[in-house]
Parts: C-alpha cells; structure tokens; sequence
C-alpha cells in the first residue's frame, strides 16, 4: 500500500486500481489494446464522511466498482481513481 498526499472530502475515496490480467486462464497472452479495465482495486485514502452518513470502508479495504466509476488521475506517476463510496459495489 502506497501513501499518497491527497486527502479526499466528504464521502469520496482514492482507489489504486489492480494491474489489468495480461493472459487468460489458458496462457493467451492478451495485447495491450484488448484489455478490459479492472473493477477492482484497493483504497489508498479515504474522505471524512458526512454528517448523516459515515464512511464503511477504509483504508486497505479490497473494492469492487463500476467499470466507468470515478474520475482517473495520476499522482507522482500512479494511477488513482477517486469516486464516491456509493460507486463502490463490495468489500471484497
């Protein structure tokens, strides 16, 4: 788990998506153009809440997410996704 120096606001959390496969179960190996985005990756940072509704997961959780959730940025040369809490589908 890295540490980043963003800190998200409210009910928003910094995802680390997991690598995309670069074969299948049967050895093909899969060009870089055919990979399917990964839905799955790891908190890194987490917002405080709101008033109503406080945050269920937290920093090191395994996530699942919608495929087109969240916003894409790069942080030091990594790749984030920050969303909201309600983006994220299961706790892994």
């Amino acid at each position: 788990m890295s540490k980043v120096s963003i800190k998200p606001l409210a009910d928003r959390v910094l995802v680390e998506p997991a690598v995309a496969e670069t074969t299948t179960a049967s050895g093909i190996i899969i060009p870089d153009s055919a990979k399917e985005k990964p839905q799955k990756g790891t908190i890194v940072a987490v917002g405080t809440g709101t008033k109503d509704e406080p945050l269920t997961v937290k920093v090191g959780d395994e996530v699942l997410y919608g495929k087109y959730s969240g916003t894409e940025l790069v942080v030091e040369g990594k790749d984030y996704l920050i969303m909201r809490e309600s983006d994220i589908f299961a706790i892994v």
